[in-house]
């Protein structure tokens, strides 16, 4: 097992655990999104057919990959440009929505999905008791280490 702060919750982390077996206990982390807008989470996305739902049942098809590993989904401006929740998608000029997905994002879900278990819950309780005391202690000694310093004239 490993446990991890919100830092570290990244597809590339979570495909490598996966790989070696590694239970992995990751935080929740908060969306990013703009006040207003739909989250990702509102957007389902379909693994048959590889591309997104949005929440008025129109379709973003796969576009292309970029160079770091982001599948980009994006809709059809002709259609979103007479949207009505246009206002709570995007602020893009040319009403297009875009949408991305990492190509490891299958074992970041599958993390997110063992942060709900009762056994990673108490492993990332413990990680609290435990690293961030380190942490906090280690910090703790360099402020004092640095007010000695000053009183001492260095």
């Amino acid at each position: 097992m490993v446990a991890v702060d919100a830092g570290y919750k990244t597809p590339s982390i979570a495909k490598k655990l996966k790989d070696e077996a590694t239970r992995a206990v990751m935080p929740y982390k908060r969306p990013m999104t703009p006040p207003g807008y739909f989250r990702k989470h509102e957007f389902v996305y379909d693994e048959y057919y590889d591309c997104y739902i949005y929440p008025e049942d129109q379709i973003l098809p796969y576009r292309t990959t970029n160079r770091d590993g982001y599948r980009e989904y994006i809709s059809n401006p002709s259609i979103c440009q007479d949207c009505p929740v246009l206002h709570q998608c995007t602020k893009s000029k040319n009403h297009q929505k875009l949408v991305l997905r990492h190509i490891w994002q299958g074992a970041l879900d599958d993390a997110e999905h063992l942060r709900h278990t009762d056994l990673n819950k108490e492993i990332y309780a413990k990680r609290k008791e435990t690293i961030e005391r380190v942490f906090a202690d280690l910090n703790t000694e360099a402020w004092f280490a640095l007010d000695q310093s000053k009183r001492v004239g260095k």
